[in-house]
C-alpha cells in the first residue's frame, strides 16, 4: 500500500508568532514524539527526556505569565498546541494538560512571593506537576474528599490518600486538595507540596487499558509536613480553586480528544486509499467515503466547539458551560471515530501492526478523566435549568 502522509491542520491563528509555534510544536512531534510512540506505549515507558524538551522550548507554560517563565500565549493557540502533542502521542498532549492543570492554583490564587519563588521552575526549569483532588472514594463527589490537613504552629500536616493521579510517582510537585474544616466544599484548601516531602509516596501505577506509557497512581501522604507559605488561596478556598482549574483542564481534554480523533482519522484515510480490493483502492466504496466524511465533520465541529470556548476564556467573559459542552462532544467523538478507524482497517484495526486499536483504547479514558461525560451533562444542564431540586 502506498504512504499517504496526512495534510497539516488547516489552522486559524491569531498572530505570526502563533504560527511560528505551531511550526516548532510539528518539528518537534515529528521527529521526537511520534516515533517512538507505538513502540515505548507498548512497553509502559514514560518519555521524561520529551517533557524536558518541551520545558527547554517553552511549551510547559504556554497559558501563563512570560514574567515567571510562561508564554503568554491565549488559549486557543495553547489548546491547538495540545492538540499536535496529542496526536502525535496522547500520553505527550495529555501530561502537558496536566502539568498546566497542576500550575493553575499557584499561577491563579498564589500570592505575588509564592508566584516568584516557585513558578519559574514549574514553567520553564524542567519540573513536571500532578493534581490531586480524586480519592478512592471521592471520585466525581470531590467535595466528600477526607485526606485531612491539620495546622501545626506554622505548618500543615497532611494526612490521606488521593487516587487516580497522573503523573503519580514521578511528579515534582503536586497541587494537593486537603479537608482544613467543615464537611463539604467549603472545608478545603489547596496546598503546593514537593514530591520529595518526608511521608510522600506514590503507589504501583495501576494497570491501564491504555496510555501505559502515562503512569497513574495513588499517593500517599502520611504526616507530611508543609509550611503555611505553600497554603495557595485562602484556607476553606480550595474547592472554589479546583473547579476553576477544572474549566480550563476540560478545555484541555477536549484539544488532546481532537488531536486522537484527527490521528485516528488520518490513519484510516491513509488505509482506506490505499488498500485496494476488486481492483480499486476500498476508499472508493460510498459506505467507507461516508464514513471518512462523518469522521472529519465530527472533528472539525469538535475543534470549532473547543476553540469557541476558549476565546471565552481568553475574553475573561464566563465559559464553564461550554468548557463542559467541549469536554462532552469532543470525547465523545474520539471514542466514534478510534471505533470507526478501527472499522475502517478492518482486521487490521484489531491488531498491533497498526496504531488504530490504540487510539480505540486511549480514547476511552477521555470520556472519564477530569469529570465523566455523565458530570458534563450535569453540569450543562444546570446551567439551562439551575440545580437539582431535593
Amino acid at each position: 500500500m502506498p504512504d499517504r502522509a496526512p495534510q497539516p491542520v488547516d489552522r486559524q491563528l491569531p498572530t505570526d508568532e502563533a504560527r511560528d509555534l505551531i511550526s516548532l510544536v510539528r518539528d518537534i512531534a515529528q521527529r521526537e514524539i511520534a516515533p517512538k510512540a507505538a513502540e515505548e506505549e507498548d512497553a509502559g515507558r514514560f518519555p521524561r527526556e520529551v517533557f524536558t524538551l518541551l520545558s527547554e522550548s517553552g511549551l510547559l507554560g504556554l497559558p501563563y505569565d512570560s514574567e515567571y517563565g510562561g508564554g503568554d500565549q491565549p488559549y486557543e493557540v495553547y489548546l491547538q498546541v495540545l492538540e499536535e502533542l496529542a496526536a502525535a502521542r496522547l500520553t505527550v498532549g495529555l501530561g502537558v494538560s496536566v502539568h498546566t492543570l497542576a500550575s493553575y492554583a499557584l499561577a491563579a490564587y498564589g500570592t505575588k512571593e509564592q508566584q516568584i519563588e516557585h513558578l519559574p521552575a514549574m514553567l520553564g526549569g524542567g519540573l513536571l506537576g500532578a493534581y490531586c483532588l480524586s480519592e478512592p472514594s471521592s471520585g466525581s463527589d470531590a467535595a466528600s474528599l477526607r485526606t485531612k490537613a491539620v495546622r501545626d504552629g506554622q505548618d500543615w500536616v497532611i494526612s490521606g490518600t488521593k487516587a487516580w493521579i497522573t503523573h503519580g510517582g514521578i511528579a515534582d510537585f503536586y497541587t494537593v486538595m486537603a479537608r482544613t474544616g467543615e464537611e463539604g466544599p467549603r472545608g478545603i484548601t489547596a496546598f503546593l507540596v514537593p514530591a520529595d516531602a518526608a511521608g510522600l509516596s506514590a503507589a504501583a501505577p495501576e494497570k491501564k487499558m491504555g496510555m501505559k506509557g502515562s503512569p497513574t497512581a495513588q499517593v500517599h501522604f502520611d504526616g507530611v509536613r508543609v509550611p503555611d507559605d505553600r497554603r495557595l488561596g485562602d484556607e476553606g478556598q480550595g474547592f472554589a480553586i479546583a473547579l476553576a482549574a477544572l474549566d480550563s483542564g476540560r478545555l484541555g481534554i477536549a484539544a488532546c480528544a481532537i488531536g486522537l480523533a484527527q490521528a485516528a482519522l488520518d490513519e484510516a484515510v491513509a488505509y482506506a486509499t490505499g488498500r485496494r480490493q476488486f481492483g480499486r483502492p476500498i476508499a472508493d466504496f460510498q459506505g467507507l467515503r461516508f464514513m471518512l466524511a462523518d469522521m472529519a465533520t465530527q472533528i472539525e465541529a469538535g475543534r470549532a466547539l473547543y476553540l469557541a470556548a476558549a476565546r471565552l476564556r481568553d475574553a475573561g467573559r464566563p465559559f464553564a458551560k461550554q468548557a463542559a459542552m467541549a469536554k462532552l462532544h469532543c470525547t465523545d467523538t474520539a471514542m466514534r471515530v478510534a471505533i470507526d478507524a478501527v472499522q475502517v482497517l478492518g482486521g487490521y484495526g484489531y491488531t498491533a501492526d497498526f496504531p488504530a486499536e490504540r487510539y480505540m483504547r486511549e480514547a476511552k479514558v477521555l470520556q472519564i478523566v477530569e469529570g465523566t461525560n455523565q458530570i458534563q451533562r450535569m453540569v450543562i444542564a444546570r446551567h439551562l435549568a439551575g440545580p437539582e431540586t431535593r
